[in-house]
């Protein structure tokens, strides 16, 4: 059976809301799936009212972007239980950054020739967590951009001319707040950090690791076969266990489906099992 480790919802920068997330899981017979929305968990329980008596498992999560110096490090943190505790009381002051930076990228926007009000963007985001991905669909919506991947090619990504940056967490602070929260930190799609050097590689996985690093995501949907494998061997040679996930976001990643990412996406029930042994008190 096949569970997905990594989905977004409306909560943060996802088009399915928690709900149809959950419903839409259910219907593609997944026997768990991961909320793990970016720095926030106020999707979580609307999606469990949304579980109901239905044979899924939701596991509480967040993802979290970190400062690195090279390309974007990401932790998905799985077993966070919403309330009070050492990672989720840094939840609230991480949301505040990222409104603080969409502001930032608006106004940058709008002195760049491209006239768009946080508003709209508000609005595209229905009352959730506001991301560039909301940003970058109002661009689309007014012909600014002809797709999301090519707002954020030109104008959002990092180091592009309406980037704007906000208050992230250390990985060694991230990492331990979540081990201390009897959480599971996972980092997230590797290929992201921009590292092509084993040497480099292998010293941020030894720091990584001694702060308390659980898992390595293998198992995503923009790998290839190869890639996966290459991924899954790496994390066992650092006693880490490669975990798995689609990165779903609905419509903002088109053609990339939950649990299934492009098609040939598959994280099984024994990679699930082998994390939960890891979740608990510290």
């Amino acid at each position: 059976m096949a569970v997905d480790l990594h989905a977004h919802s409306t909560a943060s920068d996802g088009s399915d809301t928690p709900t149809g997330l959950v419903r839409l899981a259910i219907d593609k017979g997944l026997t768990a799936l991961a909320l793990t929305d970016h720095d926030t968990q106020e999707g979580l329980a609307e999606a469990r009212q949304a579980v109901g008596s239905a044979d899924i498992e939701l596991i509480p999560g967040t993802e979290l972007s970190l400062n690195f110096d090279g390309g974007g490090m990401h932790l998905v943190v799985l077993w966070l239980e919403p309330g009070r505790g050492p990672l989720q009381d840094r939840l609230k002051g991480l949301q505040d950054g990222r409104e603080g930076r969409n502001v930032r990228i608006v106004d940058a926007l709008n002195s760049l020739g491209m006239p768009v009000s946080i508003e709209e963007v508000q609005e595209e985001a229905g009352g959730g967590s506001v991301g560039r991905p909301h940003i970058a669909a109002v661009m689309v919506r007014h012909g600014y951009v002809p797709d999301i991947k090519t707002a954020f090619d030109l104008w959002l990504a990092n180091d592009r001319p309406a980037y704007a940056g906000r208050p992230r967490l250390n990985p060694e602070e991230a990492i331990q707040l979540a081990r201390e929260s009897g959480a599971v930190p996972i980092l997230a799609h590797p290929h992201t950090l921009g590292i092509h050097r084993a040497a480099r590689m292998a010293n941020v996985l030894h720091r990584l690791c001694g702060a308390g690093l659980v898992g390595l995501e293998a198992t995503y949907s923009a790998y290839q076969r190869h890639e996966r494998y290459g991924y899954a061997d790496l994390a066992r040679r650092f006693g880490l266990i490669p975990s798995g996930g689609s990165d779903y976001h609905g419509t903002y990643k088109d053609g990339l489906d939950l649990g299934v990412g492009y098609g040939d996406l598959y994280v099984s029930e024994s990679t699930l099992e082998e994390l939960r042994s890891h979740a608990g008190a510290p």
